[in-house]
């Protein structure tokens, strides 16, 4: 019984019609299961779930093609290590579904079915369990602050009395001029303290200049990128 399960379907480095008939089956199945869990707690488009019910499918027939070819193996690996995702970020939930897919698209790639229904099984319901539980996210303490000032105003220091009440860490990232060089924009950032409030800092950072522009944000990363 355990062999049924836990065994694979295959015979050597070569596959019958009967094997690829019955993984691409269970792949397709396995793929709708997938895409229907997902459906369950998140917001998705028609062309993501399809996506999820065809990917499985997609990666088993990959696998079946490049088993026991070494060659066809690595061209293949340099074929998808050149693909590149155009469109908007994926969510970590996004992203977590479609690594399922591939995973079990990988399994009953190589004939081990009972293997694939049981992870897919555990890894969605664990999946949807989790997505149950009330989990607050937790605020980032770092915070980037934007200030727009105007040229009369020296930048250096200006704001070092606020920041000394409101935060415990603040560092001037960037300056650049604006408004053809009648206006400084200046980058900050920033670590509030654990009871600061945002709107009384930037209440006293816009009376200080003169009700300019001033923006709080998360944490901005850049990354220089070298040619």
């Amino acid at each position: 019984m355990t062999d049924l399960i836990f065994g694979t379907i295959m015979t050597g480095s070569s596959f019958t019609g009967e094997a690829f008939i019955i993984t691409t089956i269970c792949s397709l199945l396995i793929g709708c299961f997938i895409a229907f869990m997902y459906s369950l707690k998140n917001t998705y488009s028609k062309s993501y779930i399809i996506t999820l019910a065809l990917l499985p499918a997609i990666v088993q027939v990959i696998i079946m093609m490049v088993n026991g070819n070494i060659g066809a193996g690595v061209a293949v690996a340099g074929t998808f290590s050149l693909v590149r995702f155009r469109s908007a970020p994926g969510s970590g939930k996004e992203i977590t579904s479609i690594f399922l897919a591939m995973a079990a698209g990988l399994a009953t790639g190589m004939g081990y079915i009972g293997i694939a229904v049981i992870f897919t099984v555990i890894i969605a319901l664990a999946n949807l369990i989790l997505s149950s539980i009330s989990i607050k996210d937790r605020e980032p303490k770092e915070k980037t602050l934007k200030i727009t000032i105007p040229e009369s105003l020296d930048f250096e220091g200006v704001f070092d009395d606020i920041f000394a009440r409101y935060t415990d860490r603040a560092e001037l990232e960037e300056v650049k001029t604006s408004g053809m060089g009648s206006l400084y924009k200046l980058t900050y950032k920033i670590s509030l303290r654990r009871d600061a409030s945002t709107k009384a800092m930037m209440d006293e950072l816009r009376r200080r200049n003169g009700n300019l522009e001033i923006t709080c944000s998360r944490p901005v990363t850049v990354r220089s990128e070298e040619l």
